[in-house]
């Protein structure tokens, strides 16, 4: 579960169950879930136009920003941004760059406000973000055949690397034999792009542009894998900075600012969340979660945690170094603060995310996996936001998918009624991703025949009813999808209850048959989903089985008589037009 939410990222599409929220985009709404993580940097392959940006505009500071932390000399403030300015813009002039209306004449990166001095994180950070993108957009115009612009951005792809090797090699340690040999490379083969570039402009026979267009493309591949081996090499290094002076320092303001920064680069994609976990960060950040004198920093370490353990090396060290029982005593200390005991069940939640494959062989989890489960439900009943119980709840959802056993230790520790009465509570459940976690525990735990029983005596058939009716309210993709879920999965739980028939004839008594039918009929009730409709479907023909005099004739003649996938084609064409 990243935060940026996030496990991106994420943004990272609801958390248990049937998908995972990016916690970003999550915090965003109100909420937290999972992060995401931008598109990598370090993926620069041979497909040259699936080349990745991996930053956006908006992280990039603007000259403004940065004018009050400069000398007031205006001279000096000039000679800073010559740097990184007027290299590029010469030579674009030199190349005679064209004035033109074009979209992406009017994009052109400069890189007006740097980083700042002895900064060579986000040097590689903000030189990597663009000289991907110039990568990118070059395979877009290559693919057009615009040789102009393909050699005028060549050019300024070959000025922005230039500056990236000198800039980081000015303000870096000592520079290792391997990194100078693809330094070498790189600036090779940018100057024979421009060199190859500028010769097609000159031609004008086809067939021999063809041919050197294969030629163009193949350089372009071989740069952006020299340009993914440097910046992996140099990301790499300085994730092995933060590692050590995280295990060296004592000074609680160091380990603020430099697990800031350790956090910062899972925001970044999963290669750099890789570099992070096999440089020793998992190792290093639990240390600090096991000492006292850092227990103001817990929050940040776990978040960031969090985030690693999106990839499989960040779940392989926490085993390592029984990262579980470290989660399970900070769970189960009452002493940690809310929002220590928050993060850990982000951690928790990641871990155990159905959506992971690796995560399903962590044989450690099972030991600690009562106490842990023992302490989200007591958290969801204690939280006092809706993020806090996002996130417990979401930690919940995904253990039932886990292990069987957990459904049943919620069955024993009267988890629906905590559930189903925070359901009432407006300030722990107040969006349809917190619901999708709640009914997602209900739907994994209805499988047992105990659970009936305690559904119909918290009133929550008619909680489940008011699931179906889940609406959006912001239109965003990411909370429509979420209202599917929700609709789906309570049509789900339902459909399982009711081979109870008690609960069938709760349901039927609160005309669940007549929102079942309106969702199957009415395609934008589902938001035209058919993951809603195969659920309504089978929902439907259960509560019929038990109570068909709920139905009229034609609802029973094409909802339930026919076979399931011939009811799906007839309601699936309902919003289809001939005209």
């Amino acid at each position: 579960m990243r935060r940026p939410p996030g496990n991106g990222e994420a943004a990272r599409e609801g958390i248990g169950g049937w998908g995972l929220l990016g916690r970003q985009e999550a915090r965003r709404l109100g909420c937290a879930g999972h992060g995401h993580c931008g598109q990598a940097l370090l993926q620069i392959g041979i497909n040259m136009m699936a080349l990745p940006g991996g930053r956006h505009l908006d992280s990039i500071p603007l000259p403004g920003q940065r004018l009050h932390l400069m000398p007031a000399d205006s001279v000096q403030r000039w000679m800073e941004d010559l740097k990184l300015m007027t290299e590029c813009e010469c030579m674009c002039v030199l190349q005679a760059k064209p004035i033109s209306p074009e979209e992406d004449a009017q994009s052109d990166l400069i890189l007006a406000g740097g980083p700042g001095p002895g900064d060579p994180l986000q040097l590689l950070l903000k030189r990597g973000w663009v000289i991907s993108t110039e990568l990118r957009r070059i395979a877009q115009k290559l693919a057009q055949d615009r040789w102009a612009r393909v050699h005028s951005m060549s050019v300024r792809l070959t000025c922005h690397a230039r500056s990236m090797v000198s800039e980081y090699s000015a303000i870096s340690r000592s520079s290792s034999q391997e990194m100078g040999q693809i330094e070498k490379l790189l600036m090779e083969k940018c100057l024979e792009l421009s060199a190859v570039t500028e010769r097609c402009l000159q031609v004008e026979n086809e067939h021999v542009l063809k041919s050197m267009k294969a030629c163009v493309s193949e350089t372009l591949s071989t740069l952006g894998q020299h340009f993914g081996q440097l910046l992996e090499l140099a990301l790499t290094r300085e994730v092995q900075a933060l590692v050590r002076k995280i295990n060296a320092s004592d000074n609680i303001y160091t380990m603020e600012s430099t697990t800031g920064n350790l956090f910062s680069l899972t925001q970044e994609g999963a290669p750099l969340c890789r570099i992070i976990a096999k440089e020793g960060g998992v190792v290093a950040l639990f240390k600090v979660c096991r000492q006292d004198s850092f227990r103001c920093l817990y929050p940040q370490a776990l978040r960031t945690l969090a985030s690693i353990c999106c990839v499989e090396e960040g779940v392989h060290q926490l085993e390592k170094v029984d990262g579980v029982l470290c989660l399970a005593d900070i769970l189960t200390d009452d002493s940690h603060s809310e929002a220590t005991r928050a993060e850990a069940a982000a951690v928790v939640a990641q871990v155990t995310s159905p959506h992971l494959p690796f995560t399903q062989h962590l044989g450690s989890f099972l030991e600690s996996m009562e106490e842990i489960v023992t302490a989200l439900v007591k958290l969801c009943q204690e939280a006092s936001s809706g993020e806090v119980f996002l996130l417990a709840s979401a930690a919940l959802a995904n253990i039932t998918f886990f292990d069987t056993m957990a459904c049943e230790m919620l069955l024993q520790l009267n988890a629906i009624r905590v559930l189903l009465e925070a359901c009432s509570d407006k300030q722990r459940v107040d969006t349809p991703y917190t619901r999708d976690q709640i009914v997602t525990i209900l739907a994994n735990m209805s499988v047992l025949e105990q659970c009936a029983s305690d559904i119909i005596q918290e009133n929550g058939v008619q909680l489940i009813m008011g699931m179906l009716s889940e609406k959006p309210r912001s239109g965003t993709p990411a909370e429509v999808a979420a209202c599917e879920r929700v609709q789906q999965k309570a049509a789900v739980t339902l459909a399982r209850l009711s081979r109870d028939p008690a609960v069938a004839r709760e349901a039927v008594r609160l005309s669940c048959m007549s929102r079942l039918i309106e969702l199957c009929r009415s395609p934008s009730e589902r938001n035209s989903s058919d993951a809603v409709l195969v659920a309504c479907l089978a929902a439907l023909r259960r509560l019929a089985g038990v109570c068909p005099e709920g139905l009229l004739d034609s609802d029973f003649q094409q909802l339930v008589q026919p076979r399931l996938v011939d009811s799906f084609l007839l309601c699936s064409n309902m919003e289809e037009s001939f005209v």
